[in-house]
């Protein structure tokens, strides 16, 4: 009986430290999944921590030319990677994306995810949809971005994205025509250009045909709000790089922009530009581009260098699909003249993913699911493809790392990949000390009055004082005489 007793005994004792081992295991493992105390993975099989089925709505427009191409294969790759997490892509042209959105936000019901401009953030702050991920991503997320390029989603002490990519918005020529007008487009991709040589480019490359044109000097896409892209890229090479000086003045009441709005209005009455430039959208300037009607085409992206090239081989190979009346043209990136006898400052296009919440507050389960689709669309491969795509290198360690595994393009020019650099070194730094009132105030008087009149003004319905006097006006309503440039 003793003998039996002493068995039973250690049978006791040895299921109990089978199950504090088992305990201690699941404990370690909860360590382990944690960080900074942001739940990574969830323990396996605990459904309310974060393993029950869930959907992630995203809104996006063809960000890059194969972009959208891949939207399925993305899908299922989240769903392996999360078999509880669905991504649900909705996808929208550029034309649409930005009207799309604001509508939904503005009806409390926006994507879990869209696809802005950084420059953009401080609308939808201002809504009070768009979230701070900044304690909801994990800091090893976070950590694999360029800092620099980070900070331009963050907002005073926010963070409001995770960056796709960072591009520099510009111009682009046609090379033979370049040369035909006498341009030394190497000089100027090295060197710059001013207003005044710039004007006098744009004026030889004009071609007629009688009094017909033929082919202009410069085309730029200003249909509707692609308008503000015309102006916010020149406008810094006039000594504005940002909507408020360093000590949050209103920089656009300053004399600077009225000479500009002048200069720019030059070039249509010199004839340089086509009169009817307010009504010329992104797909007609880039036909004008192909088809031989423009020799300088913008807003200027490098990916424009691989879409000439595409277009050159199906001439070449009599394909059917090359646009129509195309010519073979060799894209070359060029930089914005500067005017005033101010400094180049490039244009920085820094754009990527945003979170937002709808009218009923989401649970910390969902957001945290929301964060690993932000970090699966901004990072790795996809963020490898996209760059690629747009002949552009990753912002993040995990993109550089997986570029290494994408095919790499044939036959680039390499006076436009260094000047793409050159001009990625003139961005300016972010502007985290810009409020997110001031910032939303200023995006009001672009979107109410700084577009509409701009417009006007490039069809010649207004004078470039008229406009200018708007613009003052409603600057002054809103920041007060003392919070405005005055010179």
């Amino acid at each position: 009986m003793k003998k039996g007793l002493a068995l039973l005994l250690v049978i006791v004792m040895s299921l109990s430290a089978l199950v504090g081992c088992k305990n201690n295991a699941a404990n370690d493992t909860a360590k382990e999944n944690t960080k900074d105390g942001q739940n990574v993975t969830n323990a396996p099989g605990d459904q309310s921590a974060g393993d029950a089925e869930d959907t992630i709505t995203v809104l996006l427009p063809p960000v890059s030319p194969t972009y959208q191409d891949y939207f399925d294969e993305w899908t299922k790759g989240f769903h392996d990677q999360y078999p509880n997490l669905t991504l649900k892509i909705e996808a929208a042209s550029w034309e649409d994306v930005t009207q799309k959105l604001d509508v939904q936000v503005q009806a409390g019901s926006p994507p879990d995810i869209a696809f802005v401009g950084a420059g953009t953030i401080a609308k939808y702050i201002d809504t009070g949809l768009l979230l701070d991920i900044s304690n909801i991503a994990t800091s090893d997320m976070l950590n694999d971005f360029d800092q620099n390029i980070l900070n331009y989603y963050r907002n005073g002490d926010g963070l409001y994205g995770m960056p796709a990519y960072a591009e520099v918005h510009g111009i682009g020529g046609n090379r033979e025509m370049l040369e035909a007008a006498g341009v030394d487009w190497k000089k100027v991709q090295k060197e710059g250009w001013t207003f005044e040589e710039f004007r006098e480019a744009i004026k030889a490359g004009v071609i007629k045909d009688g009094n017909t044109v033929k082919t202009y000097g410069f085309v730029f896409a200003c249909s509707g709000v692609a308008a503000a892209d015309y102006l916010n890229i020149f406008v810094k090479n006039a000594g504005m790089p940002d909507p408020f000086t360093k000590d949050l003045k209103y920089a656009y009441t300053s004399q600077n922009f009225l000479k500009l709005l002048e200069d720019m209005r030059t070039l249509i009455d010199d004839g340089s530009m086509p009169k009817e430039l307010s009504s010329i959208d992104a797909g007609k300037r880039w036909n004008m581009f192909l088809t031989g009607q423009t020799m300088i085409t913008g807003k200027g992206l490098s990916v424009f260098e691989r879409s000439a090239k595409l277009n050159n081989d199906k001439i070449d190979a009599k394909d059917g699909s090359a646009v129509e009346g195309s010519i073979k043209a060799d894209y070359i990136i060029l930089p914005v003249p500067t005017f005033l006898g101010n400094k180049m400052q490039a244009a920085g296009a820094i754009d990527g993913y945003v979170m937002f919440r709808g009218k009923e507050e989401p649970t910390s389960e969902h957001l945290s699911n929301v964060a690993k689709a932000m970090y699966y669309l901004a990072s790795g491969k996809i963020a490898a493809v996209t760059c690629n795509d747009l002949y552009i290198s990753p912002v993040c360690e995990t993109g550089r790392q997986a570029m290494a595994n994408v095919e790499q393009p044939e036959g680039k020019n390499e006076n436009n990949t260094e000047a793409a650099q050159l001009l990625a070194s003139q961005i300016s730094e972010a502007r985290t000390d810009i409020t997110p009132e001031l910032g939303a105030a200023a995006q009001k008087i672009s979107d109410e009055v700084m577009v509409p009149k701009f417009q006007a003004l490039l069809a010649n319905e207004i004078t470039p004082k008229e406009m200018y006097d708007a613009v003052k006006a409603a600057a002054i309503e809103a920041f007060g005489k003392d919070g405005v440039v005055v010179d």
